[in-house]
């Protein structure tokens, strides 16, 4: 856009840039929307106190704002201003409805908690006390598992540090990561069953069967010998046999290891 054309477009009102934009001026188009960038960014200004960066808001507004002014219809009557501002604020909201959440409900259950949480302070106030699950159930007319769920899922929408403190009151306070994690015995299962998987690769197929109706479903070794069709006295020099030349195998890997 040449500075000529920037000072004709500036001197048309709202009116004559949407009718040009509608009728294919691109540069109507922009002049319009940069004329009302600032009030796009006044109106993100609102929601500075929230969590979300203000830059992002920004653009979450800037978005509304060419939405507005590729919808706007001149030809109605209504000013841009008035046409713009919900268009943008709507565009905010609903960024805050859809992108913001760490952990995102459904929707049935995100609206639900909406509902939920807009009732709880005026509840409140007529009890004179915080609401229970039962209370809000009673006044919304909503079954109280499915407030107690999205009340809940509600909560998704922003995560907790694991190291904050659960409780400020002790000298040494435990974080909710120390309480949440545990030792899980599956790893040391998983990691020996690993182990054994490549240790019984140098037996045959025969002898790694026996090994697993042994030591996988605990059968006898008067079973095993019925299952795989020989004697008692073979199975038990299969196991042993099998077990010596495993360890020896373990033993000769751990020596590489070190050396390595």
């Amino acid at each position: 856009m040449t500075v000529l054309d920037a000072l004709d477009l500036a001197g048309c009102d709202d009116r004559e840039l949407g009718r040009r934009a509608q009728a294919g001026d691109a540069r109507a188009r922009r002049a319009l929307i940069e004329r009302y960038l600032p009030f796009a960014r006044r109106l993100a200004l609102r929601y500075r106190q929230s969590a979300e960066p203000l830059d992002d808001l920004t653009q979450v507004a800037s978005i509304g704002l060419i939405k507005a002014v590729d919808r706007w219809e001149p030809s109605m009557g209504h000013a841009f201003i008035s046409y713009a501002m919900p268009t943008i604020l709507g565009e905010v909201r609903r960024y805050f409805r859809d992108a913001t959440w760490m952990v995102r409900p459904p929707r049935g259950l995100l609206e639900l908690g909406r509902v939920v949480e807009h009732a709880r302070d005026p509840l409140g106030a007529a009890l004179g006390r915080e609401p229970s699950v039962a209370d809000l159930a009673e006044f919304l007319d909503r079954p109280a598992a499915a407030v107690a769920e999205a009340h809940q899922a509600y909560a998704c929408r922003s995560t907790r540090s694991l190291d904050i403190p659960v409780d400020d009151s002790d000298r040494e306070p435990s974080t909710v990561g120390e309480l949440v994690g545990r030792e899980d015995d599956e790893y040391v299962r998983v990691e020996a069953r690993t182990v054994v998987e490549r240790l019984t690769r140098i037996l045959d197929q025969r002898a790694r069967e026996i090994l697993r109706l042994r030591f996988e479903h605990d059968l006898l070794q008067s079973e095993i010998a019925a299952a795989v069709g020989c004697s008692q006295m073979q199975v038990s020099r299969i196991i042993r046999v099998s077990l010596e030349r495993m360890s020896a195998h373990a033993s000769t890997l751990e020596a590489v290891l070190e050396r390595a």
